[in-house]
């Protein structure tokens, strides 16, 4: 992995040998990003199959039950976690029962599936979302959702990435995406590798920008979409998407159907993480402390955005507009087939 709490500083590449360490990478966000987070967990999962001591099958499944919640205890919002760790249990359902070597090898397989099909999915949505930009475009931009954040490409990102590359000349206001800054370390750092003009804003300006008239659409990605539509994202995003209903910008969700959990009828039944409050209260300002000492925060790490607020769902399958309870399941059977 890229280990993203050191950039734009410093870029470095760690490696993992065991399902725990994996787990703790994602927590401690050296991997963000749902479906970076996703791919992950399914190398986290291969590498609990590989380092697995147990001599028989039934063994073997057990301890795979057990990486399976130390990995879903990682992140609890995303829903990409769930869904690929599931799927690399799925081999034991669509295996003949065989020797253990067998299974390791077939959920390494799996894992590099995951992984390879997350970077066509996201140059699918990538395509399918740069449709919707013409020339010149100025985007807002909340957190990251590029490359970084995927496995490759990105999704609200990579939209914004496709649409340079066909050359539509995008500018991109990059919010700063408080408290850990994933807009101004991240977003900035990768649209500097694809020479996409941007400028840094602080969250509380956006406000200022929509209301301008200089913004032509709001982009993000999602961590998780409820069946009616509903959004949890980085936290933030609910009040971009209230300023840009109030000002009728556009405002896209870019997200891929792994991340559309149908079983959660609406946003109020996401779980929200919330992160340690030493995220806010450390931060510094003139190398100083910017908090007193002894003073307390709270820090979710995400929030809802009603889908009332939603313009549409950029998927692989195709762009979802509302009613989203009717048209996100059928691009989610879509996917199936």
């Amino acid at each position: 992995m890229i280990d993203q709490r050191l950039l734009p500083g410093e870029y470095r590449e760690v490696s993992f040998s065991s399902y725990v360490q994996v787990a703790e990478a994602i927590q401690q966000m050296v991997v963000r990003g749902a479906p970076a987070i996703g791919a992950s967990a399914a190398y986290g999962m291969a590498l609990a199959a590989y380092t697995s001591t147990a001599s028989d099958i039934l063994a073997f499944k057990d301890e795979m039950f057990k990486a399976r919640e130390v990995l879903l205890r990682a992140r609890p919002t995303a829903a990409n976690l769930t869904w690929a760790i599931d799927r690399m249990l799925q081999v034991f359902e669509n295996s003949e029962p065989g020797n253990i070597d067998d299974l390791r090898q077939t959920m390494l397989e799996q894992a590099q599936l995951i992984a390879d099909q997350d970077v066509q999915i996201n140059k699918e949505m990538a395509s399918h979302g740069a449709k919707l930009m013409g020339d010149n475009e100025t985007v807002i931009h909340h957190c990251n959702t590029g490359a970084l954040a995927t496995v490759d490409w990105g999704t609200a990102l990579g939209v914004i990435r496709m649409a340079h590359e066909q050359g539509k000349n995008p500018h991109v206001l990059v919010d700063e995406t408080r408290p850990r800054l994933q807009g101004a370390r991240l977003t900035a750092w990768e649209l500097e590798q694809y020479g996409i003009s941007y400028e840094i804003i602080t969250d509380n300006a956006a406000g200022f920008f929509l209301s301008s008239g200089i913004i032509d659409r709001v982009l993000v990605g999602a961590d998780r979409v409820a069946a009616n539509g509903d959004v949890a994202n980085k936290i933030g995003t609910y009040m971009l998407a209230l300023a840009a209903r109030d000002n009728q910008v556009p405002f896209f969700v870019v997200s891929p159907t792994s991340t559309v959990d149908l079983s959660l009828q609406d946003g109020n039944q996401i779980p929200i993480e919330e992160r340690d409050p030493g995220e806010v209260l450390r931060i510094q300002f003139l190398g100083a402390r910017v908090a007193p000492e002894g003073a307390r925060a709270r820090n979710p790490a995400f929030d809802v955005t009603p889908h009332r607020l939603i313009t549409g769902i950029v998927t692989e399958n195709g762009v979802v507009y509302p009613p989203f309870e009717v048209h996100l399941r059928q691009a989610v059977i879509a996917g199936e087939h």
